[in-house]
């Protein structure tokens, strides 16, 4: 059942092949023997993911189907809101604060899509760091490989679903918190158009910038989801209204026609990335015709101008707890927040006032008659917890920059982003790419995404969790 996809779960459970309470006593089993190698849970809400399973069990008896979730396992990054819940954000500072009055929207969507919450994930603090090191919580570790990091700041959320102990799970993104984990555990990870989904009841770091969305094995798994979560909703104002398509029936057609293009200058990759990605344009070549590669001159300037919004927002929100409960903060997040009490206001403006007129000419010039753009996520090879060690001295800034230098401009750009599983590295560990598209271009993304990782042969490796079973042994 473990090795199965969300969308062929969810069908299993709807046919009554498989009861709900079968797959979540086995995800449960699952997310405790993975545990001592991926640290992903904080919390695993056995007995009440039990009881919503079988009140599921029941209701489809009775001939009543919430939605396409129905029955289906899930787990989320531990900053939401969950009525009677604790809600840590990975932090010292919030492991014993009060239990939520009420579900963060994202999570009360889902639930009434029919799924079943497994529990909390750990994560970076406070939603702040691309490798998943918690010196509070413990690191949550790669499932390909425990030495090596899961990517952040939804680091659970990545290794919880690559494990094999959830179908998807929610994540956050501020410059590339979804997209990061995804790409390093082999992943589809989906960092929506801004707005596209509610962030009520969610922690924030920055936002300007925040997004919710889901990590899945499939894109057609991410597609059900998106499905659920997507929409206006009055507890955000900055959610959007606007329609929402059935993504999951568009996988087989919205890719036709598609136009693709790439940077003229992607810049420095280690060979095998570079590698992985000229495979990919070779393929999307052959399925969507050439590929042309275009300039961006603000590509750097859109990376500076996302991390002036994120210090700043971030500080203001921090600042009252760092200035008296400083010692409670990590050296990696007090030392990316702080600095943004130091900038001027005047620089925070100018970033928020050029952010259209940024977003206008990346439409107009990268994306001129395209539909999409690809590039890569991480420009090097899954580092090992001890390479990108953020609490080491004088190697917070380094490793941010080596690991988040292609997922922040898109951030601050605001656009839909997908990250698509596309091989290996020279270590065995996943590559990923980015595919970026025009505002809420998300059906658009899902369908290529599909048919360039199968045009690569990539499938979700159903030997991880076997394997994680043989290391605990």
């Amino acid at each position: 059942m473990l090795e199965l996809s969300l969308a062929e779960i969810a069908a299993a459970i709807r046919a009554r092949q498989v009861s709900s309470l079968e797959v979540t006593l086995a995800a449960i089993e699952q997310a405790e023997a993975a545990q001592p190698l991926t640290n992903a849970f904080v919390e695993i809400f056995a007995d009440r993911a039990l009881d919503q399973a079988r009140a599921l069990d029941a209701e489809l008896r009775a001939g009543h189907i919430r939605g396409p979730l129905h029955g289906v396992p899930l787990a989320h990054k531990d900053c939401f809101e969950r009525a009677g819940a604790v809600m840590g954000v990975g932090s010292r500072l919030l492991a014993e604060s009060a239990p939520g009055t009420r579900d963060a929207t994202a999570l009360a969507k889902l639930e009434a899509a029919g799924a079943v919450d497994l529990g909390r994930l750990n994560m970076n603090e406070f939603v702040a760091g691309p490798t998943g090191q918690n010196p509070h919580l413990g690191d949550c570790r790669n499932a390909w490989d425990a030495d090596r990091v899961s990517g952040g700041s939804s680091s659970g959320s990545g290794s919880a679903v690559a494990s094999g102990a959830v179908y998807g799970a929610l994540g956050s993104d501020t410059g590339g918190s979804i997209r990061l984990p995804a790409a390093m555990q082999g992943l589809f990870g989906l960092k929506p158009t801004y707005g596209r989904v509610s962030r009520a009841g969610c922690f924030p770091r920055a936002h300007s910038l925040d997004c919710v969305g889901p990590m899945t094995r499939t894109a057609e798994d991410a597609a059900l989801m998106l499905g659920a979560l997507a929409g206006a909703d009055p507890r955000d104002p900055t959610s959007l209204d606007a329609p929402v398509p059935d993504y999951a029936a568009r996988i087989a057609t919205a890719a036709a026609g598609s136009r693709i293009v790439t940077l003229a200058d992607p810049g420095a990759m280690e060979p095998d990335i570079a590698a992985r990605i000229e495979d990919l344009l070779r393929v999307a070549t052959e399925l969507h015709g050439p590929i042309a590669r275009r300039a961006f001159q603000e590509f750097g300037a859109c990376d500076a101008l996302g991390d002036v919004l994120s210090k700043v927002e971030a500080s203001t929100l921090h600042g009252h707890w760092m200035a008296t409960r400083g010692g409670d903060y990590s050296t990696a997040v007090h030392s990316r927040t702080e600095p943004g009490l130091h900038i001027p206001a005047q620089r925070y403006l100018e970033a928020l006032a050029l952010r259209g007129r940024m977003l206008d000419q990346f439409l107009a010039t990268v994306m001129a008659d395209a539909d999409a753009l690809v590039c890569p996520a991480i420009p090097i090879a899954v580092p090992t917890r001890a390479e990108a060690d953020m609490e080491a001295a004088g190697r917070v800034f380094p490793v941010v920059a080596a690991l988040t230098s292609w997922t922040r401009p898109f951030s601050y750009l605001g656009l839909p982003v997908l990250t698509v599983p596309i091989g290996l590295d020279r270590n065995g560990m996943p590559v990923a790419a980015q595919l970026v598209g025009r505002p809420f271009g998300e059906a658009r993304l899902l369908a290529l995404g599909a048919g360039l990782s199968a045009a690569l042969g990539w499938s979700f490796t159903p030997g991880l969790p076997a394997r994680i079973h043989g290391d605990a042994a």
